[in-house]
């Protein structure tokens, strides 16, 4: 995916040098993925003891290793380091000569050194299911809501901000806020149409035909929409109103400021 986003930013940079460029992305998971040793409060242990992030061991190649039984292996990474509210580091595992040299210092640590008191605290409450509204009821979530701990950015993020790219990572849900996506199924649409086929060259070989074949055209139609949307949601109106508007006004990149007026004449709520 990275490499991907990267040939985006590489043809962006060569060919429109004098543009400000703003990346939209879906609300993915592959897309929200952080880094292996990225903060995380979820399977922190609350006290003293060995311990890293599991992730997946990969080769020199970047693809995973398998084990003879065919299984991917996995390997054990250091999480990185914590920020005070002073924007001082707060290592997360003990330094050499220490008598834990190594270890990580757990939830409990972490928090005394934060100037949280722990004692009655205990790691988490039954499945992580906290009290609506707690953020000091155990360790973990007392951790979860820590500045550091909310703010991680995605491996996603930290690439396009490394690269100076503005990025913009849309709502759970909002497909049509994406032209993309109707892109996509626009392509879908043809390859259904296509003659079916069991060789994986020649299914690979109609994705591409497919994706090839959604016409200039159609795709600014499509960005259109998805700008009547945002503008709809900007304005306050709801899924059922924005989608009546849109149908309506489908000529058009932005709605009239009769919108409400209209929708209320209409009795669409």
């Amino acid at each position: 995916m990275l490499k991907q986003v990267t040939k985006v930013m590489d043809i962006l940079e060569n060919n429109y040098l004098g543009s400000d460029h703003v990346l939209v992305f879906d609300n993915a998971s592959t897309h929200l993925k952080r880094a292996d040793g990225a903060l995380s409060a979820r399977y922190t242990p609350k006290e003293i003891r060995e311990w890293g992030v599991e992730t997946t061991l990969l080769g020199e190649d970047g693809k995973p290793v398998h084990g003879q039984d065919g299984k991917v292996l996995k390997t054990k990474v250091r999480m990185k380091d914590g920020q005070f509210a002073d924007g001082r580091t707060q290592p997360l595992y003990f330094p050499p000569g220490h008598e834990h040299a190594g270890k990580f210092k757990g939830m409990a640590q972490i928090l005394r050194e934060r100037g949280y008191d722990v004692s009655k605290l205990k790691a988490q409450c039954p499945k992580f299911r906290c009290v609506e509204g707690a953020t000091r009821c155990c360790c973990r979530r007392t951790l979860f809501n820590e500045p550091d701990f909310v703010s991680v950015p995605s491996r996603l993020e930290e690439h396009c901000l490394a690269r100076g790219f503005k990025h913009m990572i849309l709502p759970k849900f909002h497909c049509e806020l994406n032209f993309i996506e109707q892109c996509w199924g626009y392509a879908k649409r043809l390859y259904r149409l296509y003659p079916p086929t069991k060789k994986d060259d020649q299914m690979e070989a109609n994705v591409h035909t497919a994706l090839d074949s959604v016409p200039i055209e159609c795709m600014r139609r499509f960005s259109n929409r998805s700008l009547r949307f945002l503008d709809a949601y900007r304005r306050g109106l709801s899924g059922k109103q924005a989608a009546w508007a849109n149908r309506k006004y489908r000529g058009h990149r932005t709605l009239p400021d009769s919108i409400l007026k209209e929708l209320d004449d209409e009795q669409i709520a």
